[in-house]
Parts: C-alpha cells; sequence; structure tokens
C-alpha cells in the first residue's frame, strides 16, 4: 500500500467536463478520501452517442448525476458502463438511467457482506444492469468501441474496458498511479488480482485512464513494479513466518511503517488475501483466528 495521501483539493474541478483525449472527457465526483484520492473519475467516450464509465457514487456526491445530466444535455447516452460494483463507482447509475432511460452495461451484479474496514468497499445493493458483459464483449457507438476485459482480483466482478480507436484501458480500481489496490477478502482475491495484472502484460495499451488519479502513461511499467510490489510483500510475509510472527495485526505493524494507522485495517486485508494465496499455494498454514505458519 502506498500513496494514500489526499492531496489539496481546492483546485480539483469538480462537476466540471474535461477533455483530455480526442474521445475522452472526465468528470470528477466530489468524493475524496484516503481510498478514492481526489474523488471518482467518471468518463465519457465519444460525442453525441457517448458511453458513460462509473458514473460515481450518490450519496457521498449527491450532484453528480446533476452534472453528468448537464454536461451531457443534447447527446444520448447510449450505454452506462460499471467496472465494478462498490459503491464509489456504480450507485449513480440508476438515477442516470431513470433521467436519461440509458441501459446499464457492464459487470455483474454482486452484493456480498465485506468486513473489511473500507468504507467504499461495501458493494451498491441497487445495481441491477441491463446487460452484463462477458471477456471479450463490445459496445459501440460513432467513433468509437469500448471492449470488456474480465479482471478479476480487486473485486470478482471487476472488468476493464479497452478503447481500440485510442489504445487505451479504462482500469477502474484494477490499476491505479496513485496507490495501490487493496485485496480484500472474502470477494478479493490476490490469486486472480496477480492474473489479472498479468494478463495487462500481454497487451499493448499505450495509457490507462483509471477511476482515480491521473492517467498512467507508462502502463506496462507500472504494471510490473506492481507485480514486483506484490511479490515483496509476499516475501516480507514469509520471512515474518519464519521468524514465528504468525498473527496479523502483528505483521501489518512490522511491514507498513510509517503508514497512517487509520489505513493499518485495509492493509490487514491485503495481507489476508497475501495468506490465503499462499495457503492455497500450499507454503503456509493457518487462519484468521488461530494465526498463521509456514507449511513443513
Amino acid at each position: 500500500m502506498k500513496g494514500m495521501d489526499v492531496p489539496d483539493l481546492s483546485k480539483e474541478p469538480y462537476a466540471v467536463a474535461e477533455q483530455i483525449s480526442p474521445l475522452i472527457r472526465r468528470v470528477l465526483a466530489h468524493n475524496p478520501s484516503h481510498f478514492s484520492y481526489t474523488g471518482t473519475q467518471t468518463y465519457i467516450v465519444g460525442t453525441g452517442e457517448v458511453a458513460v464509465i462509473d458514473p460515481g457514487p450518490l450519496g457521498d456526491d449527491p450532484h453528480h448525476v446533476d452534472a453528468l445530466i448537464n454536461i451531457l444535455s443534447g447527446e444520448k447516452i447510449v450505454a452506462i458502463m460499471c467496472t465494478h460494483t462498490h459503491r464509489d463507482h456504480s450507485p449513480a447509475a440508476a438515477p442516470l438511467k431513470a433521467a436519461t432511460a440509458a441501459p446499464i452495461i457492464g459487470c455483474a451484479p454482486l452484493v456480498l457482506e465485506d468486513d473489511g474496514p473500507r468504507a467504499d468497499a461495501s458493494f451498491d445493493a441497487t445495481y441491477v444492469p441491463d446487460r452484463v458483459l462477458a471477456d471479450g464483449d463490445s459496445v459501440s457507438g460513432p467513433g468509437w468501441t469500448l471492449t470488456a476485459l474480465a479482471t478479476p482480483g480487486h473485486t470478482s466482478n471487476h472488468l476493464c474496458f479497452a478503447l481500440a480507436e485510442e489504445k487505451a484501458l479504462f482500469t477502474g480500481d484494477h490499476v491505479m498511479g496513485w496507490s495501490t489496490s487493496v485485496v480484500s477478502p472474502p470477494d478479493g482475491d490476490m490469486a486472480d488480482y496477480m492474473r489479472s495484472l498479468a494478463l495487462l502484460m500481454e497487451r499493448d495499451d499505450t495509457v490507462y485512464y483509471a477511476a482515480h488519479g491521473a492517467p498512467i502513461e507508462t502502463p506496462q511499467r507500472l504494471v510490473r513494479g506492481m507485480m514486483g510490489h506484490r511479490k515483496q510483500r509476499e516475501g516480507q510475509i514469509l520471512r515474518l513466518l519464519e521468524a514465528g510472527t504468525g498473527h496479523i495485526p502483528d505483521m501489518v505493524l512490522s511491514m507498513y511503517k510509517g503508514v497512517d494507522k487509520r489505513l493499518h485495517g485495509a492493509a490487514g486485508r491485503s495481507v489476508l488475501a497475501h495468506l490465503l494465496d499462499l495457503r492455497g499455494r500450499g507454503i503456509v498454514l493457518g487462519t484468521e483466528e488461530a494465526g498463521w505458519k509456514l507449511a513443513a
């Protein structure tokens, strides 16, 4: 976990459409936090007939939907697309559909009790898609095509969307430039997450647009670094187990020195995800309650 500090928000362009590429506009929701950075970024793809990616929160920013409706006045939304159903990404889909009659297209619905400490990690129970995209399925409009890429790990229903015309990938929370993604069991899965990162290494996208943080213009280098970071964390865990440290809170204190203690709960979820992955590979034994140890 890195980069969880929230920057100065006084100059952030909330509720404004910024043209960030020929086909893409960005609208920032006003829901900043230690887990969402400056807020959730909604992307508008196309002109005239458009897709809206990750329409964003509802209660945390009740004005975001109105901003989107005003920005898109005179244009037609042909798809409201969600990368996953954490509550900072998808709740605005329902009222945006009600206001525009646009279909909700994207990830599968998922409602799950998550005992992690993140306020934004609860799932959106209001999300009801009109069409679920499988890996490789596409949505298109005049001059643009978005293709779904299944990237489970952060959540089991997570999708990225590839924009072929600009060799761009909308990465949701799977890859972010400002922070590593929290992988929180029971739904978050470290083995799936690492496989999904490896999948990106096989692609030739030239830029990533994440739901939080700046555009990523050296995407393969960042993904390679993220995979290395996770391997380093795994190595730390194994060394701690070898030294006799077998409980997650003690591991977090050792592994995340200097990190704001308010984030230790979230860090512990990722440590648990690593341990469950290691247990699945036969490298460690244990449970949260009983503690963990290296397999004989």
